[in-house]
C-alpha cells in the first residue's frame, strides 16, 4: 500500500522506543527517556510531511513520549492493542519482538489511518489516571474480600483476621480519597462539570460511572448510537455464514468502561423508569440475566450519548 503520509510505528517499553518508518523502511531504537524523546522529535522533523506517529496503549508507559510528541506539534495516536493483535493474525504474523511490533503498528496505521486516540487535555489525563487507579484498587479490594471469605470458611486465627480487616480499611480509605480527587478534577473544568451533571441526571448512572464515561469516552455526545455502543464494547457482533445465523456476542471496546457500565446497568434495571420495564420484559421473555444486563447497558450508553448531544438533562427530556 502506497501512502503520501509518513507513518512511524513505535513499540514502547519501559526502557526503549523501537521504531519503524514507512515508506522508507527505516528502523531505530531510542531510550524511553527525555533525551530519547528529544532525539525522536528531531528525527521525525527531518522526515517528509505529513507525518503520523502511532503506538499501542501500554498501561501508561507511552504517556511521556506521547506528551513530548504532542507538545512538539506532531500527530501522535494511541492505538488499541486488540486491533493490532487482530491485524497481526490477519497477516499470519506469529513471532513477537519489539522490532516486529513496531513494523506491525506502522503498517496498521496505513491500513487504518482513522484509528487511535489523540492526547487528551491535562485535566482529562489527570481524571483518566485517577479513574484507572480507582478501578485497580477496587479490583484489589474485591480479590481481598474473596480471600477473606475463603479463609473464614477454613478458620483462621484472630490476629490474621485482624490483618485482613486492617488491609481492607486501608483500601477503603484510598478509594474514598480517590473519589474526592475525581470529584475535584471534574469540578475544576467547566466542560467536565457540565457533562457530569447531565450524565448523573440519568437514573442508574452515578458518580463513578459518570467519571469513567467522561475520562474514557470524551467523544461521547459527538457520535452515533451505534458508534457509542461499539466503542464501549456493547454492540452485538454477528457470526453468520450462508444460511447459518450464528450467536451474536459483544466484543472489543474499552474494557474498563464496559465493566462500569455493567454496574450502572444493574442499578438502571431496578430504578430507571424507562429501562426497568425493558429489563422486566426481557426476563419474562426468558433471556439470561447477563443478556438482560448487556441490553440495558447498551441502551444506557445510547441515552448518555443522546443527552450529551442535546445538552438537556434526563428529567427535561422525559417530561416532554
Amino acid at each position: 500500500m502506497v501512502s503520501a503520509t509518513t507513518v512511524v510505528g513505535i513499540d514502547v517499553s519501559r526502557d526503549w522506543l523501537d521504531g519503524f518508518c514507512l515508506p522508507g523502511l527505516q528502523r531505530f531504537r531510542l531510550a524511553n527517556s527525555p533525551e530519547g524523546h528529544e532525539s525522536l522529535i528531531l528525527m521525525i522533523r527531518q522526515m517528509p510531511a505529513p507525518i503520523r506517529v502511532g503506538f499501542e496503549a501500554t498501561g501508561g508507559q507511552e504517556w511521556a513520549v506521547w506528551t513530548a510528541l504532542a507538545d512538539a506539534g506532531i500527530d501522535a495516536r494511541q492505538l488499541p492493542p486488540a486491533q493490532i493483535k487482530a491485524f497481526a493474525k490477519s497477516r499470519g504474523t506469529r513471532a513477537k519482538t519489539d522490532r516486529i511490533d513496531a513494523e506491525l503498528i506502522a503498517r496498521f496505521m496505513l491500513f487504518r489511518p482513522d484509528a487511535g486516540r489523540t492526547l487528551p487535555n491535562d485535566n482529562l489525563r489527570i481524571l483518566r489516571t485517577l479513574t484507572t487507579r480507582r478501578a485497580q484498587i477496587v479490583d484489589m479490594r474485591k480479590r481481598l474480600a474473596a480471600q477473606i471469605a475463603a479463609r473464614k470458611k477454613q478458620g483462621v486465627p484472630a490476629d490474621v483476621e485482624g490483618l485482613d480487616d486492617a488491609l481492607k480499611a486501608v483500601l477503603d480509605i484510598q478509594i474514598a480519597a480517590l473519589d474526592q480527587r475525581i470529584e475535584n478534577a471534574i469540578a475544576w473544568e467547566e466542560t467536565s462539570a457540565i457533562k457530569a451533571g447531565l450524565l448523573r441526571s440519568i437514573p442508574g448512572i452515578g458518580p463513578v460511572s459518570a467519571a469513567m464515561l467522561i475520562a474514557e469516552m470524551p467523544e461521547l455526545g459527538r457520535m452515533t448510537a451505534g458508534e457509542a455502543s461499539a466503542m464501549a464494547g456493547l454492540a452485538p457482533v454477528p457470526h453468520d455464514s450462508g444460511a447459518m445465523r450464528g450467536r451474536r456476542a459483544i466484543a472489543g471496546g474499552r474494557r474498563s468502561l464496559r465493566h462500569v457500565l455493567f454496574q450502572a446497568a444493574l442499578a438502571a434495571a431496578c430504578h430507571n423508569p424507562v429501562l426497568k420495564p425493558v429489563a422486566r420484559r426481557l426476563k419474562e421473555g426468558g433471556k439470561p440475566h447477563k443478556v438482560v444486563i448487556i441490553a440495558i447497558a447498551r441502551r444506557l450508553i445510547t441515552i448518555a450519548n443522546a443527552i450529551l448531544k442535546t445538552g438537556e438533562t434526563w428529567r427535561h427530556q422525559t417530561s416532554r
